[in-house]
């Protein structure tokens, strides 16, 4: 007998070598799961379920031998599935489902909503993937220059289709592309034929007992050479976003070097019934059914309070008693629900460790909103909360984004701003590109000064004191003419003039956050100062205030700058995006401004209004000069390198801290 092992590389080497395989339903079939994916008694393969933000992956369990071994150029191959997706809504479904070639079967890191299980932020687009994707995509996502929400795509290592098309077949009697919705519940084939002597790619598609169209929807010259490995794995991939359906798989076919089986149509696996089929049935039996009638109706008053209740449900609110006195600022889940299509992905504007926020259109404001949706604890510190949301939904000036309201559902809170169309200051900054241009030095310092303008109200003109906590260019958004606006409230803390701040938990983003919170958890007008340090530093270098990079040691923003300015060289600092286009003398400023905002002393700072009155050109800026260079990599000696350089130069330090306009500091300008 052969031993067990030879046995089993045998069959590995065999599995490979296989080239073809059918599946007219799942019940007998050893796929291989991972995520939400399940096989359904019936045989359905069932990627998801009505869960959202869930993947779901079903894959053949043994790779497949893609490359000849005579030359590894890419073999040809062809497949044929049937699919349907049901979506938990009538008008919406998320995300999509992909037919997949991959070098794994589990899709390590992958991310569901608009990632189809496939990759995820960082690995998106990169060569190292070596993945080839069929996409049919039920959302339309800007992100990845998505055609509409109804679409199949080519996708070879992103998510970016190589070319795309709406979801339609050829209809040979007409002679015209006849469209198809793919979350409308049916059944659909699809066929993928790739030839590796020419390299193409086509991909059919067709209702369910129609023949293969003479036409493919979607058609490429893909050079896989470099991109499939010689053994690959082939599957399936879906995932759900906000908006929830369940992907079903109910045949497939595969053949290396060869046709593809036909579906055997006739044992394919039942799909459950829609909701919408049965209201039908429903409605004949009132017109078939007389005699029942009274029965019928008897049903539907049942059934109509029903709905009642779970519209009720879907639009419930979490109300207390005290939140009486907070009504003029709390808007209605409902209006929320349709003024972002009910929270569809298609408006969805952005992503963050606090949650998603959806742009939307609210009649009763007549103005465009932006949604943020983040989870709470109501039963702790929930009053106070919306106390002060309640209290900054007050706050007005040119140069902080409106807090329009808030509502409180089950475990959310969502919190309503006015619009921005230009988004966060953050993607001019980082994310140069098609779709995000690089700011100019004039619309920068514009930027810097808005923002300045903006904490300066907040901290010394309101009629109380706004600590914002979270100062940086991600919370930075932009209107329509690239004017700067403070926002993101969600952190922000209120306490009266001329009285102490409560420890709180501390809570902002690393580079960004003051030293001395972590010795006193109080976030004071002086914390926020130290983050706007941050920010003018970020805003005309270019850098974020710490990158990490591995086994590279990268100095943080400040050691960066404070190094260029003892080589007498602090320019060399700024953006190099810029290309040395900028006013030099306000270029030197904000830097020098951004170190001293940064100090590590907080009496050593100075206040919003004098950093505004100094980039205005009120007040002069103090002729300092670093004594000594900071060593990046010596983090003892970060307080004494600013006080050689900052405290030196700087006189009455502790009026400059209380924000006095003392003669001593500065020099007012005629």
């Amino acid at each position: 007998m052969l031993p067990k092992i030879l046995i089993l590389i045998l069959l590995v080497q065999f599995a490979a070598a296989s080239h073809k395989f059918a599946f007219n339903g799942f019940s007998s079939a050893n796929l291989r799961l991972s995520g939400s994916a399940e096989i359904e008694a019936g045989g359905l393969l069932r990627l998801t379920n009505e869960t959202e933000e869930i993947l779901g992956h079903g894959f053949y369990p043994f790779p497949i031998q893609f490359k000849k071994a005579s030359d590894g150029m890419p073999q040809s191959f062809s497949t044929i599935f049937v699919f349907a997706i049901q979506p938990q809504y009538p008008d919406s479904s998320g995300h999509g489902i992909a037919f997949a070639i991959s070098p794994s079967t589990d899709l390590a890191g992958s991310m569901p909503s608009q990632h189809l299980g496939l990759f995820n932020t960082t690995d998106n687009g990169n060569s190292t993937n070596h993945v080839v994707a069929i996409e049919l995509d039920t959302v339309k996502t800007v992100e990845f220059n998505d055609i509409n929400n109804n679409h199949a795509g080519i996708d070879v290592n992103d998510l970016r289709s190589t070319n795309s098309s709406p979801v339609a077949y050829f209809d040979a009697k007409t002679g015209n592309f006849t469209s198809l919705k793919l979350i409308s519940g049916d059944p659909m084939q699809v066929w993928i034929d790739y030839s590796g002597v020419d390299m193409q790619l086509d991909v059919t598609i067709s209702p369910i007992y129609e023949p293969k169209p003479s036409r493919p929807l979607v058609s490429s010259k893909v050079n896989l050479s470099s991109v499939v490995l010689d053994d690959m794995y082939v599957g399936f991939s879906a995932s759900t976003g906000a908006a929830t359906g369940k992907h079903y798989i109910l045949a497939w076919s595969f053949s290396l070097n060869g046709v593809a089986q036909e579906i055997d149509l006739s044992k394919l696996p039942s799909l459950p019934e829609l909701q919408g089929a049965k209201k039908e049935s429903k409605s004949l039996v009132v017109v078939v059914a007389l005699p029942l009638v009274a029965v019928i109706l008897l049903l539907l008053s049942v059934a109509a309070a029903m709905s009642v209740l779970a519209k009720r449900k879907r639009y419930a609110e979490l109300f207390e008693d005290w939140e009486l006195e907070y009504g003029p600022h709390r808007l209605t889940y409902k209006d929320l629900f349709k003024a972002t299509k009910g929270f569809n992905d298609e408006h969805l504007i952005g992503v963050g460790g606090f949650g998603k926020v959806y742009r939307g259109a609210l009649p009763s404001l007549q103005t465009e909103i932006a949604v943020k949706k983040i989870s709470h604890d109501s039963k702790q510190g929930m009053k106070e909360f919306i106390s002060e949301i309640a209290s900054m939904s007050r706050l007005r000036h040119r140069n902080l984004v409106q807090l329009l309201g808030y509502c409180r559902r089950q475990g959310e809170l969502l919190l309503v701003y006015d619009y921005m169309p230009n988004g966060s200051l953050d993607k001019f900054l980082f994310d140069n590109g098609k779709q995000y241009s690089c700011l100019n030095w004039t619309q920068r310092f514009k930027i810097i000064k808005g923002v300045a303008s903006g904490l300066q109200y907040l901290h010394d003109e309101w009629e109380q004191v706004v600590v914002h906590r979270d100062i940086k260019a991600s919370n930075v958004l932009l209107d329509g003419d690239l004017n700067g606006k403070l926002g993101d409230f969600g952190l922000a803390r209120l306490y009266d003039h001329g009285t102490n701040p409560q420890t709180t938990h501390i809570v902002g983003t690393l580079g960004y956050l003051a030293p001395e919170l972590s010795k006193t958890g109080k976030a004071t007008t002086s914390t926020d100062v130290f983050a706007f340090g941050a920010f003018l530093l970020e805003v005309a270098c270019g850098r974020r205030p710490m990158e990490f990079q591995e086994s590279v040691e990268v100095p943080n923003l400040v050691d960066f700058v404070l190094e260029s300015w003892k080589l007498e060289r602090i320019l060399e600092a700024s953006d190099q995006k810029l290309g040395g286009d900028y006013n030099e003398d306000e270029m030197e400023l904000v830097l020098k401004l951004g170190l001293s905002c940064s100090h590590p002393d907080p009496v050593a700072r100075p206040s919003m209004r004098q950093v505004v009155q100094i980039l205005e050109g009120n007040l002069v800026m103090p002729d300092l000069s670093p004594d000594r260079l900071m060593s990046s990599d010596k983090v003892s000696k970060y307080d004494e390198s600013f006080d050689d350089f900052v405290i030196s130069s700087w006189t009455s330090t502790s009026e400059f801290a209380y924000g006095t306009n003392s003669s001593s500091m500065f020099t007012p300008r005629s």
